[in-house]
C-alpha cells in the first residue's frame, strides 16, 4: 500500500509539458530557397515570381509562404515588363488564388508611378489588386494619400479611396 501512495504521489502532469508533447505545431511540407515561378496564360508567361525562400503548408486550405520577401514581375505579351511589386512578406492560398504582400509593399508601373502600403491584396483570377489599408501613390507631378486602394494588376488604372493631398485636376480629361 505505501508504494501506491508514493507512485501516485510521485505523478505530475504539468498542464505546460503535456501540451509541448501533444501540441501540433504548423511545420511546412515542403521547403525551398531561391526560387522562381512563372505564370502564364496561352502559352505565354504573365508574371515571374522570385522569393528567397518559400515554404508549402498542405493543409485543408493549403497555402505557400514566402517568409524572407517576395519580388514580382507582371509582363505584357511581348515578355516585357509593365509592373514591378517587392514585399518582405508574401502568402499565396492556392485555392482562391489570393495572394497576399506584407511589411514594405511597393509596386512601380510602367510609368514610373510608385504604390507603398504595408499590405496589399493580388486576386489572380480578377487580375486586380488592393489593399485596406493606407497607401501612397506617387507620380511625376503629385504625391496622393489615402486609405484603401484597387487597380488591375498592371498598376495602370486604379482608384483611391478616402483621398488626401495635393491634386492637379485637368479640364480636359
Amino acid at each position: 500500500m505505501f508504494l501506491v501512495l508514493i507512485s501516485i504521489i510521485s505523478c505530475e502532469n504539468d498542464i505546460e509539458k503535456v501540451k509541448m508533447v501533444t501540441t501540433k505545431t504548423d511545420t511546412p511540407s515542403e521547403s525551398a530557397k531561391k526560387i522562381t515561378i512563372y505564370y502564364s496564360d496561352s502559352a505565354k508567361v504573365k508574371v515571374k515570381v522570385k522569393a528567397q525562400k518559400m515554404n508549402h503548408f498542405i493543409t485543408e486550405e493549403p497555402y505557400l509562404e514566402m517568409p524572407e520577401g517576395i519580388n514580382v514581375e507582371f509582363f505584357d505579351d511581348s515578355m516585357k515588363v509593365i509592373s514591378h511589386l517587392t514585399a518582405n512578406y508574401a502568402i499565396k492560398y492556392e485555392k482562391k488564388d489570393i495572394m497576399e504582400a506584407k511589411s514594405n509593399v511597393v509596386v512601380v508601373n510602367q510609368k514610373g508611378e510608385q504604390l507603398n502600403t504595408e499590405h496589399l491584396i493580388w486576386d489572380e483570377n480578377k487580375q486586380m489588386i488592393s489593399s485596406p489599408e493606407f497607401v501612397k501613390i506617387t507620380t511625376a507631378d503629385e504625391i496622393i494619400y489615402g486609405n484603401g486602394f484597387e487597380s488591375n494588376q498592371l498598376f495602370t488604372k486604379y482608384k483611391i479611396f478616402d483621398i488626401k493631398g495635393t491634386i492637379s485636376l485637368n479640364k480636359n480629361k
